[in-house]
């Protein structure tokens, strides 16, 4: 846990605007004041959810993808600790753990040129260095019986998360990815464009389905690939949206019956959402209402273990407005896992 940089109250008060009359989502948190024995202190807290950021994009760097990644999760904090704490929102549920500290990966990857494929190389050893640190944070959050949270990042990071929830649970996890890409690439040399087939190949997730693909950006291999493995499936976002050959709550449904009998992770890429500021960003793409009914829909299966939300870039300028999407997800899922049925 040395790269784990915890979220403290000092750094909660001077993001959060207090008002008369109102608690703020940051207020109820749950915060920790030290790392030593963190497997026993999750356990002992009375909270549901452990929700941390991912600031990387060495991922992306190494997939030849857009950076900017890295910057999500402050943008994000500060917008969700000034969400409103009411009955439709218990942030006591919550503890903010904080971030992972991968200042020195992105130093070193600056440095690097995605034009020089030994520098690549170079760029895909450390991904896998910083898989290591989120699996054993995930592993521990899940053996802890607690449902990780992670914001912020390249989709590399989909491997850690599934690694660190099937090493707790014993036994490999499924996963539905609302994505415009499968994230299911050659296995050469660990990248935000293969955290799934890394994933699958090592025996970690079992059965994987990518809602809504596009069309235009799935090569025929990848196709050929998913539909001879009946442990993979997908819909793409032309059937539903474009040619509405599949109706979208269908497509739900069809989706459900391939991933959720047994434990499975959510995964949301930013790339699928319609003109989000993104490593691959998309003029057409699924809306965020859509989105928010995609989250709700899954979380609320009793079978839900873990949030992931990646590839959002946020700057200055949309910083605020990435920030308010990403918070409206975080507490979509929070609300519908916490009153999960079948």
């Amino acid at each position: 846990m040395n790269k784990l940089i915890l979220f403290n109250n000092s750094f909660s008060d001077h993001l959060i605007n207090a008002r008369s009359g109102e608690t703020k989502f940051g207020q109820q948190t749950i915060k920790l004041t030290s790392v030593s024995n963190i497997y026993d202190t999750l356990k002992s807290l009375d909270v549901k959810y452990v929700l941390f950021g991912l600031p990387e994009d060495v991922g992306v760097f190494a997939n030849h993808g857009k950076s900017g990644a890295c910057n999500t999760w402050k943008h994000v904090i500060k917008i969700l600790l000034n969400t409103q704490n009411n009955v439709f929102n218990e942030a006591s549920k919550v503890l903010v753990l904080g971030h992972l500290d991968f200042t020195e990966e992105q130093k070193e990857v600056t440095k690097l040129k995605q034009d020089n494929p030994k520098q690549i190389i170079r760029a895909r050893k450390l991904v896998a260095q910083i898989d290591k640190h989120v699996v054993d944070l995930v592993s521990t959050i899940v053996n802890a019986g607690k449902i990780p949270i992670a914001i912020g990042g390249g989709h590399n990071n989909a491997y850690g998360m599934i690694k660190g929830t099937s090493l707790a649970l014993k036994r490999p996890i499924n996963s539905i990815n609302l994505d415009a890409h499968t994230d299911f690439r050659a296995l050469e040399g660990r990248h935000s464009g293969n955290g799934f087939s890394y994933a699958y190949a090592e025996g970690f997730l079992k059965r994987y389905y990518a809602f809504g693909l596009h069309e235009n950006y799935t090569s025929a291999s990848i196709f050929s690939q998913f539909n001879n493995n009946k442990h993979l499936d997908y819909n793409t976002y032309e059937a539903i949206a474009v040619r509405q050959e599949l109706k979208f709550k269908k497509a739900l449904k069809q989706a459900t019956k391939h991933v959720g009998k047994t434990n499975f992770g959510i995964e949301i890429d930013c790339d699928a959402i319609l003109n989000i500021s993104s490593s691959a960003q998309t003029p057409s793409g699924f809306s965020v209402e859509k989105t928010r009914q995609f989250l709700h829909h899954f979380a609320s299966h009793s079978n839900a273990n873990y949030f992931h939300i990646c590839e959002a870039i946020g700057k200055k300028k949309n910083g605020p407005q990435i920030g308010k999407l990403i918070s409206y997800l975080i507490t979509d899922f929070i609300r519908s896992n916490d009153k999960k049925n079948d």
